[in-house]
């Protein structure tokens, strides 16, 4: 089944707001995954494993080079995805 890139970020907002407790109306596609939803090391590899369990494909340090914003991870989920 390919996902839409809409289903990909709502996958994405809801594992960050239900398992990383980040609030809601910090979610926005600009925002900095380090500082605005304030993940830290720990929980990029938590991250890591949610993305592998919600949509079986995995992710390794070298993907998170150019990651600084929500915006960047939902791509690079859309590009592991097709």
């Amino acid at each position: 089944m390919v996902m839409t890139k809409e289903l990909i970020i709502q996958k994405i907002d809801d594992f960050l707001i239900d398992e990383f407790e980040v609030e809601e109306e910090e979610i926005a596609a600009d925002a900095n995954l380090k500082d605005t939803l304030g993940l830290d090391s720990l929980d990029f590899v938590d991250l890591v494993v949610a993305v592998e369990s919600n949509f079986g494909v995995k992710l390794v340090g070298e993907d998170f080079v150019n990651v600084t914003t929500l915006q960047n991870f939902y791509d690079l989920i859309e590009r592991k995805l097709h």
